[in-house]
């Protein structure tokens, strides 16, 4: 399957092979600013780097800043604005200013990178003046920061609402969930086309097609498919707040019980394909299952934003544009 490297996994890789590494994470911004809190750049200390803070603004100060306190392994506090003489040499005349903390190798890094990748959600609380830090991984606390247990109930309520910034307690605090997921029935051709766009998005793309051929075709190479009935799928799935479900066959005994198992579930999108009249004889089966009209109403249908889509490419971009203006709007 292909892995698509984050700054993470990059700062991970650099200091397994003996670098010199600092990681530069946006703490705050006011204003116009191209990234949010929360956003990462890796550095290593021959310059290289992976991510972003500023969007191209800031980045080659950001580095030489970084490159500094690798060599004095002491974190620094940068903010950048167009009150601050360095602003128009590192280009940020948008009218904002940004904060970003630049520290060494963190000390739960490890313990970061093993809950990520068991999926589980967490978050790191970084003193901004020492560097030391606390991982917060459900009932777990690693590190060698100390907080009260207000201060942490307060980072768990963090957690579960997705937010990184700085605390009423002066720590930066760095949310970090599992990927959205996106869930597509049907290993047809806007398939083979939505699933690489959406995985390149930062989506965990899972096709669901009992067609061995349609499932295992080489067009959805590095994607996770299963072979398996829609409802027999989606049952061990099972969609939660950060799951959309995209069914794209036209085939009602394959796209139906994946939508009645959506509708059933938190997912935060669900997208159906077909015509105007396609999708009103779907939501009439639906309605003979048992699902109101209120139910039924969060399907998206016909899936994908009006944008005169015509090849599977065009109409994987519309679905996929949806699919991220809704994520983004319920965040």
């Amino acid at each position: 399957m292909t892995t698509i490297l984050d700054p993470l996994d990059h700062l991970a890789l650099w200091a397994r092979a003996g670098h010199g590494v600092a990681l530069a994470t946006v703490a705050a911004t006011w204003g116009s600013s191209p990234r949010p809190v929360g956003s990462h750049m890796a550095v290593a200390e021959n310059g290289d780097f992976a991510g972003s803070v500023s969007g191209g603004c800031i980045e080659g100060a950001v580095v030489d800043a970084a490159r500094e306190v690798i060599a004095s392994g002491k974190p620094r506090m940068l903010e950048y604005g167009v009150t601050n003489e360095a602003a128009w040499e590192v280009g940020l005349a948008c009218g904002g200013r940004i904060q970003v903390l630049v520290q060494p190798k963190p000390v739960v890094l490890d313990e970061l990178q093993a809950a990520r990748a068991a999926k589980r959600s967490c978050a790191v609380v970084t003193d901004t003046h020492s560097g030391a830090q606390l991982l917060v991984d459900g009932d777990t606390l690693s590190g060698d920061l100390c907080l009260s247990d207000d201060e942490v109930m307060y980072v768990r309520a963090r957690i579960a609402g997705d937010k990184s910034g700085i605390a009423p307690f002066g720590h930066l605090v760095r949310v970090y969930a599992p990927p959205a997921r996106m869930v597509i029935v049907g290993a047809v051709h806007i398939a083979q086309a939505l699933a690489p766009m959406a995985q390149t998005a930062g989506f965990a793309v899972t096709v669901i097609d009992p067609r061995e051929g349609f499932a295992k075709s080489g067009a959805l190479a590095g994607i996770d498919a299963m072979v398996a009935w829609p409802d027999e799928a989606m049952a061990e799935i099972t969609p939660d707040r950060r799951t959309a479900v995209v069914t794209l066959t036209h085939d009602p005994k394959l796209d139906d019980p994946a939508l009645a198992a959506a509708l059933k579930s938190e997912a935060f999108y669900i997208g159906a394909l077909g015509s105007k009249k396609t999708h009103a004889a779907r939501l009439d089966r639906l309605a003979q299952a048992g699902f109101t009209a209120e139910d039924t109403a969060r399907i998206h249908g016909p899936v994908g934003l009006d944008i005169a889509a015509v090849t599977p490419a065009e109409i994987a971009v519309s679905i996929l544009a949806q699919v991220i203006a809704t994520l983004r709007a319920g965040a």
